[in-house]
Order: C-alpha cells, then structure tokens, then sequence
C-alpha cells in the first residue's frame, strides 16, 4: 500500500524550513512530503491557500500544522476529502468564535505578547514579528543560539487580523482523527493550552520537554507522531 502524502503548514513567525528536518526524516520512511508556504495573511484565506494545495495532491493526505498553522488545517480540512488525520505540532486547535490571541491568553505562561514583538503597518494592516532579542526565549529556547539568532531574522511577519480574527465554522478535528505533540516548555502556547485544546479534540497526545521550535529541535519526536497519524488512519 503506498503512502498518504504529509503535508506541512507552517505557523506565524517562521517558514517552510522549519519543517527541514521533519521532512528530512518522512522522506527516509518513504512518505512524500509537500511544505506549504503559509501566506500569514488571514485564517480564512490562508486555509484556502492550504486546501489548494492539499486538494491538488494525488491520494490520502495526513495534514500537520505548527502554531498558528494547526487553526489553517481545522479549517483547511472541512473541505479537503483526500486527508486521512490531522497532526497538531505545538499547535492551536481552535472551536467555533475563537482567535489565536485569545486562546494563547486563556492559560498563563505565553511570553509572546506587546512587549516581546514589533509592529509594523504594512497596506494599513499591522504585522507583527518576534523582536529579535526576544525570539529565542519565547520561540527556540532549546535551538542552538546560532540557529536561533538566524531563525530571528529570517523570520515572516504575521498580519494581526491573522491571530486576532475568530474562527468561522465547525473545526474539522470535530470529525477527523487528530494527534496532538504537546512541548512542554513552550512560551508562546502555554502547555496547559495545548493540554486543554487536545482534550477537547479528542487528540491521541504525546509530550516532550522542548519549546515551541519543537519542528527544529526535536524533527525526529515530530516525524514520529506524523507517522503515527499515518499508519494509525490506514
């Protein structure tokens, strides 16, 4: 039997090379691998943007989203029929009126917040990024300094709309198997938020001590619950 497709989608302040690793290691199992270069622009859009690319992939689809990327795949799957399970990698798992803002406030902990990020209006719409100085800390605290000073400055502007609007329709891990990686010591989504977010989805959950770079620090732990989700939907 072959193997479904993963596809990745990337959360707020990154790009598709945080999945470089996990990638890396789908690829020696033998799973075809597509990187979704996530605008950052909207929930609604770019979880239109996702399920373009999902729907033009041939064959069952395991679709896992990091951060701001797992509201995209909730929405991106209500109309994508060819993915099997959804994986959330320090990920939000939004319902029905909820905005990333508000459910990464919800728990205490997150030092993602006004006086860890910059702004800049762009087209009149603010975006937001990590201040460079801060962005190991709330982002990649167990990524090597260096890597994590170049993930700093390489790092896309989120629009604010993006965290801030609230979530439209029935989330699609209402219907579809979920799996949750749970990082322990992430400071942009507390755990007890992804604790609290995998409960109620119903997530098969696994845990590991490490920050919200999780993708970056420990690729092999997130390539295993990928896998997981795959041979678990089969």
């Amino acid at each position: 039997m072959s193997k479904p497709t993963v596809v990745l989608v990337h959360g707020a302040f990154a790009d598709s090379s945080s999945w470089t690793g996990v990638a890396a290691k789908l690829q020696e199992l033998g799973y075809p691998v597509v990187a979704v270069a996530n605008p950052l622009r909207g929930v609604e859009s770019d979880a239109a943007y996702v399920a373009d690319v999902v729907n033009g992939v041939s064959g069952p689809v395991v679709l896992a989203g990091h951060s701001y990327g797992g509201a995209l795949i909730s929405r991106a799957a209500t109309s994508t029929p060819n993915v099997r399970a959804l994986v959330y990698i320090a990920a939000f798992q939004p319902d029905a009126g909820e905005s990333v803002f508000e459910l990464s406030g919800r728990h205490p902990g997150a030092k993602l917040g006004p006086e860890t990020t910059n702004v800049l209006v762009h087209d009149g719409q603010p975006e937001l990024s990590i201040k460079p100085e801060d962005f190991a800390e709330v982002f990649a605290a167990d990524v090597p300094a260096a890597t994590a000073a170049i993930m700093a400055v390489t790092q896309r502007p989120v629009a604010e709309q993006a965290l801030a609007a609230p979530f439209d329709g029935t989330p699609a891990w209402t219907k579809l198997p979920s799996w949750t990686l749970v990082a322990n010591q992430d400071n942009a989504i507390p755990a007890a938020a992804q604790e609290f977010m995998a409960e109620r989805a119903s997530s098969t959950v696994r845990r590991i001590d490490a920050s919200h770079a999780v993708a970056v620090s420990q690729p092999e732990v997130v390539a295993e619950v990928i896998v997981a989700a795959a041979t678990g939907t089969e």
